[in-house]
């Protein structure tokens, strides 16, 4: 086997096939990257069972052959290579040679024989824009839970209706919501993603201006494909019922307050530095502002305020995770946010707040954005 290839485009595509394999695999051959060359240019694939990803770039092929070479390995030799084309060639006693300008490296040939085969995607498609697909994978992906003991709640929803994609996510404690359209097969189809692939997906696939996302498999294989150009990433689904979590969000929303969204963060941000940790950040919300205190050890203690406006009912005091919203105040994407005090049946339990993005002081957002933060409670 033999090729020469840009050095950027190489680097480029090498990078994006080992962004997915975890940093330590417990079978070594999973690290590798799989580099087929052929008369229509390089294909570079990973996969570990879980996820995979495959790109194809074009190439001088002097040499048809495949190969198999540590993924991070040569990622960060190939980052790192002068300016120059690359070639790389098998030689007589299989060590696998990487050449640029001067430079010149020699890395150790893995069993192509051993490594699993790349999963392909037949099924149920359809295409979402990219930039809102992008967009919505960041607005909900980080509030699927970061704790595997509950695997599904690590996974963010994806929910096919008609001609639209939901994208659902929580960790018990919120739960973040966003639509995107769906250019496709009108069918109900779900899929439960692990959200560290998807996150993954969303930051490569966000400006490629249209991704095709395809359901595939059954049993314990259901895997979901995305692409876009000459990039393909699959993920294997996680197995489970996802929580009914849609039945929270209220129909009808009155009482809310609405606050610049950029003064919200950085007067949480001020005020919380004084909090213990996981401990909760008192809000007020009256009719012209919104006041946060908080005190923590060494009898430190902080407050401030901040303009807003409350319509639709009487002032209202709560506890607050600063953390949980602050992360939602950065997926609004607005000036202003809305919050909106919710209510519930149950008088013994504290009703969540909604919040939404406010395009102006008097006009909601035109996104599908929502977000439920439950409230902590308040020692007096």
């Amino acid at each position: 086997m033999r090729f020469q290839v840009n050095r950027d485009v190489f680097s480029e595509a090498v990078s994006f096939v080992v962004k997915l394999l975890p940093q330590r695999n417990p079978q070594p051959i999973l690290a590798g990257v799989l580099i087929e060359a052929d008369g229509s240019g390089l294909t570079l694939s990973a996969f570990d069972y879980e996820a995979s990803a495959r790109t194809t770039i074009e190439a001088t092929v002097d040499t048809p052959g495949t190969i198999l070479v540590h993924g991070r390995l040569l990622s960060d030799i190939a980052s790192r290579l002068p300016n120059a084309p690359i070639e790389i060639a098998v030689e007589e006693d299989g060590g696998i040679a990487v050449t640029c300008g001067s430079a010149r490296f020699t890395l150790a040939a893995m069993p192509v024989e051993e490594y699993p085969s790349i999963p392909e995607v037949t099924g149920t498609s359809g295409v979402v824009p990219a930039d809102d697909f992008g967009t919505a994978i960041a607005q909900v992906g980080f509030a699927a839970s970061r704790d595997d003991v509950t695997p599904v709640l690590t996974g963010v929803q994806l929910e096919v209706s008609g001609h639209n994609l939901s994208l659902v996510a929580t960790d018990r404690y919120r739960v973040s919501l966003r639509d995107v359209p769906w250019d496709g097969e009108s069918v109900e189809a779900t899929a439960l993603v692990p959200a560290r692939t998807l996150l993954e997906v969303g930051k490569t696939f966000g400006h490629a201006g249209t991704i095709q996302v395809a359901f595939s498999g059954a049993g314990d294989r259901e895997i979901i494909a995305f692409t876009a150009g000459n990039k393909t990433v699959t993920s294997l689904l996680i197995k489970g019922n996802f929580p009914p979590v849609r039945r929270l969000f209220p129909e009808q929303t009155d009482h809310y307050a609405v606050v610049n969204t950029a003064d919200l963060i950085e007067a949480v941000r001020r005020v919380s530095l004084v909090l213990d940790r996981a401990a909760p950040l008192r809000f007020t919300f009256s009719n012209d502002s919104v006041t946060m205190d908080a005190s923590g050890s060494e009898h430190a203690r902080a407050s401030e305020s901040v303009d807003a406006i409350l319509s639709g009912g009487d002032e209202v005091t709560l506890g607050l995770n600063p953390q949980y919203l602050i992360e939602a105040l950065g997926a609004v994407k607005s000036e202003f946010v809305r919050v909106t005090f919710t209510s519930s049946d149950n008088a013994n339990k504290l009703s969540p707040v909604l919040i939404t993005s406010q395009t102006s002081v008097d006009q909601a957002g035109l996104d599908s954005f929502k977000y439920l933060l439950q409230p902590n409670l308040l020692l007096r």
